[in-house]
Parts: structure tokens; sequence; C-alpha cells
């Protein structure tokens, strides 16, 4: 995207104008960062404080004072964690730093869930490649215990040399999925249509790196390459904003995708997304799944 830049040319300020306004912008740049840095410190969530690591034999370890946690896999096991807290409705954010090099065979999956054969379930999960082609976002919903409504993306950027911010925003109007704060997917509450939509199950966060070569690159054909071990995914910057930590009249509780929202999700999905359950006419030779058509 390019965008063109007009040149304004104003009056040279004397010596003394520029004096002042180079101080008045100093002022306003330190009051700038205190607050920056409080906002920070409030929305930065603590590892310690809000996960258990649930699996892994020392494989998951949080680090720099609870702001960071990284897992790892190896031949005998991969690792995860999971919440403290479950939420109903929220908005939820973390930062991931994906598996380098050749990651065919792994699966880093950051999702939130609730138990049960008839939970509810939103999903990321993060498909390994050979090194120098793409990590595919697999990203799936569960409604009472059925799924099937898996939409897959490539990413427009490498997600193994910096960290990303992935969120799930749920609300009882929608959820989105979102990267970096685009909005990649939707799925609204079409429960007047008959269509279940999560609303009464609360759900932890979970996450875990674990060993898929059986179905996770390129249909299994390509295995997971054990002398590159171990593979680690970092994590960094949780926050949540849910109906606990602040009160319902907030706006993620009421967001819903306004018409620029919209033109970025066509955008992605026109240059990013490479399968989509609602064409897949063969895979549901009865009929696509009804929120398809709506």
């Amino acid at each position: 995207m390019h965008f063109a830049v007009t040149k304004h040319y104003l009056p040279r300020p004397s010596l003394y104008s520029f004096k002042i306004i180079q101080k008045n912008m100093i002022v306003q740049v330190v009051v700038f960062l205190v607050v920056y840095s409080l906002v920070m410190v409030a929305s930065a969530g603590n590892f310690n404080e809000d996960f258990d690591i649930t699996w892994g034999d020392g494989r998951a370890k949080i680090l720099e004072n609870g702001q960071l946690l990284t897992l790892s896999l190896d031949r005998t096991s991969g690792s995860g964690f999971q919440s403290k807290q479950q939420y109903l409705f929220g908005k939820i954010d973390m930062q991931l730093k994906l598996v380098p090099g050749n990651s065919a065979g792994t699966v880093t999956a950051y999702y939130l869930s609730s138990l049960g054969s008839g939970h509810d379930e939103i999903d990321f999960e993060f498909l390994g490649n050979l090194s120098g082609d793409p990590y595919i976002l697999h990203t799936n919903l569960f409604t009472t215990g059925k799924g099937n409504r898996e939409q897959q993306f490539y990413l427009w950027f490498d997600p193994t040399k910096d960290f990303h911010t992935y969120s799930i925003l749920w609300n009882p109007q929608t959820i989105i999925f979102s990267v970096d704060g685009t909005p990649i997917r939707e799925f609204k509450n079409l429960e007047s249509k008959g269509i279940p939509f999560p609303k009464s199950q609360p759900m932890r966060i979970f996450s875990s790196l674990w060993n898929a070569d059986d179905w996770a690159t390129r249909g299994g054909l390509v295995k997971t390459d054990w002398s590159q071990a171990p593979f680690t995914a970092s994590y960094r910057n949780f926050n949540a904003q849910t109906s606990k930590s602040s009160s319902a009249g907030n706006s993620w509780f009421t967001q819903s995708l306004d018409a620029a929202g919209q033109a970025r999700i066509q955008w992605v999905q026109k240059n990013y997304m490479i399968y989509n359950y609602c064409t897949d006419t063969k895979r549901f030779p009865q009929g696509l799944p009804p929120e398809c058509s709506l």
C-alpha cells in the first residue's frame, strides 16, 4: 500500500521559539512514556499468577519473573499449560513466537475450551512446515461438541522471527479471530436460525506443543526431524479483558466488525485463506453447514 505524502513548508521559527517547542516536546514525550509504561504494566499478565503448567516434565518453563513462558518438544514428550481461571466471554490476547527452522510435524495449539463431550472450543493451531515453507494457521470452532468448522490461512509474515499477537474476541454476539489486530475470521451468533453458539459454558485457555506428524504437515507425508529437537515456542504479553475484570458495558462485550473490519477480513480471506469448510462440497455432499449460507 502506498500513501501520497504532502509536504507543508512553514516559516522557520526563531531560536527562542524553537527552544520552547523543543522543551514542550520533551515534556510531552516523558509524559507519554510514563503513561505508556503504566498501561503496559496494567495490561500485561503474569504467567506465574495466571497459568498452571500441566504437563511436559520440565519442558515448559516460566521465565523472566513471569513475563515469558516457553514450551518445548522432544522425541519423548511435548508440553502444555492452562489458565487458572475460566472465562465466560472475553477478549484474549497472547503474543507467540513459533518454532523456527524445520518445524514439520509439530503443532502449537492455543485455544479456549470447556470440558466434556458437549464442550465448546475456539481454536488457533499452528502447523509446522519444512524450513522456508510457510506455517499454516488452522482455526476451528466447536459448539456443544460439534466441530468441523475449519478455516486455514497462510500468514503475511514469518511467525518465527518475532512475537505476534493472536486474539480471540468472544461476546454474546460474535467470535472474532484476529492476528496483530487484523480480523481473519468471524463466527456470528445465529441461534435465531437454529445454529448453536457458545454462550453458557465457561472456558479455560489451553496451549500445547506436540508431535502430530501423522497429519500436521502435508497430510502426514512429512515427518518430524528429531535431529532438530528440542523444538521451542515462546509466549509473552498475555492479556484478558473479561466480565470478571471489567464491566459488561466495556467495548469488547458489545464489539462487532464494522465496515472496515469486514473489508479487512475479506482481504485476508482473498489473499491468504487456503481452506474453508464452507466451500468444501466434496466433504459435505449432503449440503454445506447452514451457517455457510447466512
